[in-house]
């Protein structure tokens, strides 16, 4: 029998065209007289436009403006940045990080020293994935003090907790727990140990529930692995794929004039000349709500192809072109609702009502078991967590309200804190009211930067 040979195909072969051409950035310093405009130019392909969010974000920039185009397979976005206290960027060595990230530099060998450094600083725990932890997933109802049981549980396990992102949403939480093991250090490998780690915590999650009617909860541990997604990134296909959307929270359609509300309004109109469907959304400004937004457009599939985002005085307004990723635009009114629907609980899910605790301390096992025990006992609950650790410091903040589910009084927090001791650095008044959040402390900046100045009077 005659043998058919199939001619050798490289793997790398699929990439080539993007090889070829590599994102171009183009980071102008003068173009603008209060912020950096960052020009990129590269071959389009599904995802790269929340990757070019993704890394602005992360590096503490906010994104006052952007247009973006991606006609003809090829995308040509344009982003105004700022820092987080809304002044215009100096630092050079942070221009080249976000020419480095873009421009993916694993096919040129890693960054440099010094945009390491750089990476390091900014991005921080606990938005770095790390590649030296075991990440746990939880997904379930929310109730006050779940927190508490879910970190006790842990501790009783004999696993450290180095970071943690948890948000709430409609009566839904998700949670995103990186943990090394407590003697030996490094990520859970042993098949048996993961085995407990997922048992306990689900009867965690179920005993909060008193579950009897089969309400959906999940808990899913996965290893150190070079492809781990954005840690918020997945955070919001958690809550997705836990329809925290079904229950609508965005304007009823009760105010005539959309321009006096602060509701975050969601329209989707079908452009048929040009096989578009035009999505509007208009809601209050905030830190990442670029981010937030095309997040949820990508993980729906859906193509952006063209788009355009400037601010209105307290109000954001972001109009989107969009084709599903077969080409076709959204026909039915059931499709249209649903888009509606995962927006808004997508921007709402950041939205941090309640009084901001922030928090520093020398790093131990069982500190989050602590504070969020000292939380419960005061009747607090925890609407919103980040807690991250670098070298031996522990650092975060808790957005926490009282059992009806209203803001947190000053005076109970003073409590909490003379409880935790020096630990306690800042408290802020609530953010509920507050539209715009970049002058605030960053896991990434701020914070930091105090740790050295007041380390003497932390507590262990």
């Amino acid at each position: 029998m005659e043998m058919v040979y199939q001619p050798y195909v490289d793997p790398e072969f699929e990439s080539l065209l993007e090889r070829i051409n590599a994102p171009r950035v183009c980071i102008d310093n003068d173009a603008c007289q209060h912020c950096r405009v960052v020009k990129v130019d590269s071959v389009n392909r599904h995802g790269i436009l929340l990757k070019m969010v993704q890394v602005l974000t992360d590096l503490d920039l906010v994104i006052s403006k952007s247009y973006i185009c991606s006609d003809g397979g090829w995308l040509m976005d344009v982003f105004h940045v700022r820092d987080q206290l809304g002044k215009k960027i100096t630092d050079e060595t942070l221009a080249l990080c976000i020419q480095q990230e873009l421009c993916d530099t694993r096919r040129r060998g890693g960054i440099q020293k010094e945009l390491q450094t750089c990476l390091k600083r900014k991005l921080g725990p606990p938005y770095h994935v790390s590649m030296e932890h075991t990440a746990v997933e939880i997904t379930g109802r929310d109730r006050p003090g779940l927190m508490s049981d879910i970190s006790a549980a842990l501790y009783e396990l004999g696993c450290h907790i180095t970071s943690v992102v948890a948000w709430t949403h409609n009566g839904r939480m998700a949670c995103i727990i990186q943990v090394e093991d407590g003697v030996k250090g490094g990520p859970i490998t042993i098949p048996k140990r993961q085995a407990q780690v997922q048992e306990k915590l689900e009867s965690v999650v179920v005993e909060a529930h008193h579950d009897e009617n089969g309400d959906k909860r999940s808990v899913r541990l996965t290893g150190p692995t070079a492809g781990r997604t954005h840690t918020e990134r997945r955070l919001h296909q958690l809550m997705y794929a836990d329809r925290d959307y079904e229950q609508y929270q965005g304007c009823d359609g009760s105010c005539r004039h959309r321009n006096w509300c602060d509701k975050t309004h969601v329209t989707v109109e079908t452009c048929r000349e040009k096989g578009y469907s035009v999505v509007n959304v208009r809601s209050r400004d905030r830190n990442k709500l670029l981010f937030d937004t095309v997040c949820a457009l990508t993980d729906m599939q859906y193509v952006i192809f063209h788009a355009a985002i400037n601010l209105n005085g307290s109000m954001a307004n972001q109009e989107y072109f969009i084709r599903k990723q077969d080409g076709s635009s959204l026909v039915s009114e059931r499709e249209s609702f649903q888009l509606t629907q995962c927006l808004i609980a997508a921007i709402e899910r950041r939205d941090s009502r309640g009084l901001r605790v922030d928090i520093c301390s020398e790093d131990k096992m069982g500190l989050l078991r602590e504070v969020t025990r000292v939380f419960r006992e005061n009747g607090l609950w925890i609407a919103r967590t980040e807690i991250g650790t670098q070298g031996e410091r522990a650092s975060g903040c808790f957005y926490v309200r009282n059992a009806a589910g209203n803001d947190a009084s000053p005076r109970m927090v003073e409590l909490v804190r003379q409880q935790i001791g020096g630990s306690v650095l800042v408290v802020h008044s609530s953010p509920s009211e507050v539209v715009d959040e970049r002058p605030r402390f960053s896991l990434g900046n701020l914070l930091w930067s105090q740790l050295e100045r007041l380390a003497s009077s932390f507590g262990h």
